[in-house]
């Protein structure tokens, strides 16, 4: 078929352009969730997918130089790019790997957001405070962030403009934690049973 001769213009403007991109889009969405299973300390799956992210790597920019004089596949490679940072976060959000911790200063009595946490089988730790307009209370924990799905809907609705931060939490020991029967990275989790 004419249309898979590399010599004809179909496939030099339109199919050797999508394929570009495509690669791209994949390469670049692997590096995004490597970077991020390298920050977060997974060793095996950093390295493996480093080893994919660089092979499509190089076999779009063979194309790219084979086909020098092409501006759309230039056009492509940089949309491919900019689309594959953009799925990769997707994904890595969809993924939810690893833990974060969540502070929160409430602006009202906390009592029914911790009895949530509690049931919920969440450490807490409830600090007092002094702030710019007086005395708080600031809630500690550390979380899986796929959690997080659950628990902010709930500080939103036991407590209503409440003051919150979240950051990402490279290891921890000891604590409460739900626990998860992992027998992958990308298997589907089920709470079990609570750590004391």
């Amino acid at each position: 078929m004419e249309i898979f001769n590399t010599d004809s213009e179909i496939f030099a403007w339109v199919i050797l352009p999508l394929l570009i991109f495509l690669s791209r889009i994949a390469d670049q969405s692997i590096g995004t969730i490597r970077l991020i299973f390298l920050s977060k300390g997974y060793k095996f799956y950093a390295p493996l997918l480093g080893f994919f992210e660089v092979i499509i790597w190089l076999l779009a920019v063979t194309q790219i130089i084979k086909h020098v004089d092409n501006v759309i596949s230039y056009l492509s490679y940089g949309a491919g790019f900019a689309a594959g940072n953009y799925i990769g976060m997707v994904l890595e959000e969809k993924l939810s790997i690893g833990k974060v911790i969540i502070r929160i200063i409430p602006k009202t009595d906390t009592s029914q957001l911790l009895e949530y946490m509690k049931a919920q089988h969440l450490g807490v730790t409830k600090v007092d405070a002094t702030g710019s307009m007086g005395k708080v209370k600031i809630i500690f924990s550390v979380i899986n962030r796929k959690d997080l799905k659950h628990l902010i809907p709930a500080i939103n609705q036991h407590n209503p403009h409440a003051f919150y931060s979240i950051e990402d939490v490279r290891s921890v020991k000891e604590g409460v934690f739900k626990i998860r029967k992992r027998k992958s990275l990308f298997t589907v989790h089920r709470d079990t049973k609570k750590i004391k």
